[in-house]
């Protein structure tokens, strides 16, 4: 007779396995040198470095996306804050959505917490967890990955088993799902304070989003030269109090990113 194995029983064993090691959290040697790089000359240098970008998300005064090289397995983390690389870290495969090798304790712990929840793989990222870090048990990452999931999909609080990894589960998926209801008017200052969405200037040319800038109540305060031949301009609207950097390349936008209201000061 065929013995069935439940998803909690395969969790228990991948973490009666796994060595208690903390997660992955260096800037490799091979990308140290990017770190304070403009976003869009580090761009440049991760592709031509054989990383391809993942994915990205957005939070309150950064950015952050994700990388994978092929050959080497490995998937980065970068945060990038004022339009230049604050941080560059490994993080787990998982996080580039790849499937790591034998030996990675992390994807394991990973595997381990989605089978806890009864899912096939977690919604949250590295960046998400205060210290930027997963967990390294899959209990604790599945209680974390609960709450995030159950703040980011606007459902009840439920920690039924007074974990703190939910609570902060639970705070980041909140936290995220106000990130991605940014095209809202009131966003992000609540009732009904003004903001301009700019999101549909990536990608645009440059000439026509300059247009587009000034006739939504935007003007030019600094620019800077990058290396890979394009720039970054620096917008503010006094209206809205909005600062932003927009990177071009060829002629055409590549990146939108709201700064510090300083940067334009």
């Amino acid at each position: 007779m065929k013995q069935v194995v439940s998803g909690a029983a395969m969790a228990s064993f991948l973490i009666a396995m796994l060595p208690g090691a903390p997660a992955l959290a260096a800037t490799p040697g091979d990308v140290r040198d990017l770190v304070g790089a403009r976003a869009s000359a580090g761009e440049s240098a991760l592709e031509s470095r054989g990383y391809t970008f993942q994915h990205g998300s957005t939070g309150d005064d950064r950015k952050w996306t994700y990388w994978w090289n092929r050959d080497k397995k490995q998937c980065l983390s970068v945060s990038t804050v004022d339009g230049r690389y604050d941080a560059i870290t490994s993080t787990p495969a998982a996080d580039c959505g790849q499937k790591g090798g034998g030996g990675d304790t992390a994807a394991a712990v990973a595997v381990g917490a989605a089978a806890l929840i009864g899912v096939i793989a977690l919604a949250h990222k590295s960046h998400n967890h205060d210290d930027g870090q997963h967990y390294s048990d899959s209990q604790s990452e599945a209680d974390y990955e609960r709450g995030y999931r159950d703040g980011l999909y606007n459902q009840s609080y439920h920690n039924y088993s007074r974990s703190d990894a939910y609570a902060s589960g639970y705070s980041a998926g909140v936290e995220q799902r106000n990130q991605e209801t940014a095209y809202r008017p009131n966003h992000p200052r609540g009732g009904y304070g003004d903001y301009v969405n700019l999101s549909d200037i990536s990608y645009q040319d440059w000439e026509r989003a300059q247009s587009e800038l000034s006739r939504r109540g935007f003007r030019q305060v600094d620019r800077d030269s990058n290396s890979d031949g394009g720039h970054t301009a620096y917008y503010w609207n006094g209206g809205t109090s909005q600062c932003v950097a927009i990177a071009t390349r060829s002629g055409r936008v590549t990146d939108v990113t709201t700064v510090r209201k300083r940067v334009c000061s």
